[in-house]
């Protein structure tokens, strides 16, 4: 992980996490970390390194009970005032605690998130701006849509030849790290058996 802190909007936090985003909120909402490791003054965003013990927090959730994971969580943030010197073995009484794997695993999608960052870019003389992946005229998102549906990945790659299976596998993980707002409008459809008996419509009447 870089030495500067990122921060991460929820979405981000969960994919980097390697949770839901329903879990990420309740990191704050439960009050599971410290404050110092998220904000919310104007929107929830996430300091990158508290991935680190969120992904803790979800993954040991099997071997410890929630106040053993949030002691240790405290512990570690309070074992240096910069928890980015990587504490990676919190000790407590008989207790010992190996975060590297979570510092592992955590490193690994945050490069992955800045990966799939960097292929995506915003040009208003490419499709009026809507977001392609760099060096072609392909939506980002509609890539991300083909993945999510189930599409196999090669047919994928025969829709858009000039891609490759990492800028898919990228395309998803940057949808995924930033939904799109709002949702497709649904035509309303009668539910099965059911019969029209008539299609006459009410016409208004003339305005005086």
């Amino acid at each position: 992980m870089n030495t500067s802190t990122e921060t991460l909007t929820p979405t981000e936090a969960a994919v980097v996490s390697g949770v839901s985003v329903r879990d990420v909120h309740r990191v704050i909402d439960e009050h599971i970390l410290p404050e110092s490791f998220y904000d919310t003054q104007d929107a929830r965003s996430f300091k990158s390194h508290a991935c680190v013990f969120i992904a803790f927090y979800f993954g040991a959730a099997d071997r410890l009970t929630s106040e053993e994971r949030q002691r240790a969580i405290t512990l570690a943030s309070r074992k240096s005032s910069d928890v980015r010197s990587r504490t990676k073995t919190i000790q407590d009484e008989f207790l010992t605690i190996d975060l590297a794997p979570f510092w592992k695993s955590v490193d690994e999608r945050l490069v992955r998130l800045n990966a799939a960052r960097a292929q995506v870019i915003e040009d208003s003389e490419i499709l009026s701006g809507t977001p392609v992946i760099k060096g072609t005229r392909v939506p980002v998102y509609d890539v991300a849509a083909s993945v999510a549906a189930g599409i196999p990945m090669e047919s994928i790659l025969s829709s858009y030849p000039s891609l490759k299976r990492e800028q898919v596998e990228l395309a998803a993980l940057f949808a995924e790290a930033n939904p799109q707002r709002g949702r497709p409008r649904q035509r309303i459809v009668p539910p099965a058996g059911a019969k029209i008996i008539s299609s006459r419509r009410k016409l208004r009447s003339a305005t005086k």
